[in-house]
């Protein structure tokens, strides 16, 4: 057993620009995709022998395609890492890149790694359909398939009609909770696109994103500058006649990778390099799945109180925007939060949201901006499908 807990730094953090659904990395496996970005990964750090990565943690939301077989071994194999280095993909749904994250963290930690890749992967264009198999043979009907793109199926009956309603339908309900009407969403979904378009126009996502050979795309695809209050009230609801909630503060769905190098102290000498930020703690949390629009909240205070944090330490805070009432209502119940300080740079909403790479994004986003400002505290945080929350609380 460890006689102590080691430090645990970011060394570095890419991700591919996040393309639309059926857009331009839409032709891209989802383990090329993953390849891509732990490729680029070490090549960014030659002093680093690719054989001293002591494992690859990768997150994964649907597994159901191209990406099934343990997407994280096949990325190593794929970016031609030596054989020896071993990968497991890890599923917490929209939180799964963010998990990859902090199981490789804990992995070092606790001394059972010097050196991890952690991150994830997700082509919701290239989700599967998929057939279940009938419950006796030879059946003369037709057989339902089902999308694995986004959201329940095959849902268990056992689970109560309250806990599985749509997504969206779940976001409506946060809305209602909070009282946030359609205009509040939709200015926080316009801000979200500006401040992605400034992000872009300024380079600060020059540093982290690794376009992907032989595709023409150099931004993320779903940024929408020209978006105006009176194109987004266009807009109708999509999940209730009378509801909020419509496609223009909806998070779209969307492809793209995202890796971090971790390591420890020993590690960090093998690269060479000075690192971007240290990982101070992490919580996970879970709540009625209804409402996981709210799981962040108590994720959040955790993994601040762990480490010995408030909301006035932050410099940055990346909060994924999975809809615009779910993140406005997380904000409704940090009172003390500064908002100037959420996603800078823009989110999910303008960015993307592509399921199992989104939480690497958002922490490797946070370990850049730290770096930028060359000290501070920040936070990455999710929230999860079916009820949970995540957040891990980075330090430079």
């Amino acid at each position: 057993m460890p006689t102590s807990i080691r430090d645990v730094y970011v060394v570095d953090a890419v991700r591919t620009p996040i393309g639309k659904f059926g857009g331009a990395l839409s032709g891209v496996r989802p383990d090329d995709l993953a390849a891509h970005v732990v490729r680029a990964l070490i090549d960014r750090t030659p002093d680093l022998d690719p054989a001293r990565v002591d494992d690859v943690y990768f997150g994964d939301a649907n597994g159901a395609g191209e990406d099934n077989r343990d997407v994280a071994r096949m990325a190593v194999l794929l970016a031609g890492l030596p054989v020896s280095v071993p990968g497991v993909t890890v599923n917490r749904l929209c939180g799964s890149g963010l998990e990859a994250v902090v199981q490789a963290a804990r992995a070092i930690a606790l001394g059972d790694a010097s050196v991890a890749v952690a991150g994830g992967v997700e082509s919701m264009s290239r989700a599967p359909y998929v057939l279940q198999k009938p419950e006796r043979a030879f059946p003369a009907g037709h057989q339902q398939l089902h999308s694995t793109t986004l959201g329940w199926r095959m849902t268990n009956p056992a689970m109560p009609a309250e806990w599985t309603v749509s997504l969206g339908e779940g976001a409506e309900l946060v809305a209602d909770r909070h009282k946030i009407g359609r205009e509040a969403q939709d200015a926080f979904a316009l801000a979200s696109h500006h401040k992605a378009a400034a992000a872009w126009a300024e380079g600060l996502y020059d540093g982290e994103v690794v376009p992907y050979e032989g595709v023409a795309l150099l931004r993320d695809e779903c940024i929408r500058e020209s978006s105006t209050p009176e194109t987004l009230a266009k807009l109708k609801p999509v999940f209730r006649p009378d509801g909020t909630v419509t496609a223009g503060n909806s998070s779209p769905l969307n492809d793209g990778a995202a890796a971090l190098l971790l390591v420890d102290e020993e590690g960090l000498r093998a690269t060479g390099r000075e690192p971007l930020a240290r990982i101070r703690s992490s919580a996970v949390t879970g709540i009625e799945p209804q409402l996981f629009g709210l799981g962040p909240v108590e994720a959040v205070g955790r993994a601040l109180a762990r480490a010995g944090r408030t909301f006035d330490d932050l410099t940055t805070f990346e909060l994924n925007e999975a809809f615009a009432a779910q993140s406005l209502g997380c904000l409704a119940e940090w009172p003390q939060l500064d908002p100037a300080v959420v996603n800078p740079r823009g989110g999910a909403l303008a960015l993307g949201h592509p399921l199992g790479a989104s939480g690497a994004r958002l922490a490797g986003s946070v370990a850049h901006q730290l770096a930028a400002a060359g000290s501070g505290t920040g936070l990455a945080a999710l929230c999860i499908g079916v009820g949970q929350g995540l957040a891990l609380v980075l330090e430079r």
